[in-house]
């Protein structure tokens, strides 16, 4: 789902992504890799493991950055086996630092 103000007027305008991941994802270190992958682009957020067995990935920072990481959360190269990422995208909550839930 792209965000309303998706026109690509201001990427740099912060924002908070959230991302639903289903696959083979828990238990083969993916929350590690999107670790990393937000750290490197200077994203801050979370990383957990739901219920169902998806992760949820919540990423706070600059548009064209979020849009990043959700292009690596689907592009096939990740730990263990992506069938879908389903994404929600809404105004920043403050969150620090980037962590594994």
């Amino acid at each position: 789902m792209a965000a309303p103000e998706d026109s690509g007027a201001n990427r740099s305008e912060p924002v908070r992504m959230t991302a639903w991941v289903r696959g083979h994802v828990q238990g083969v270190g993916f929350r590690w890799w999107t670790r990393a992958r937000a750290l490197e682009l200077g994203l801050t957020g979370w990383a957990r493991n739901t219920a169902d067995g998806r992760v949820e990935v919540v990423a706070e920072g600059a548009r064209d950055l979020c849009d990043r990481l959700l292009a690596a959360l689907r592009s096939g190269r990740t730990p263990g086996t992506v069938d879908q990422v389903v994404d929600q995208w809404g105004p920043v909550k403050g969150v620090e630092g980037f962590i594994e839930r």
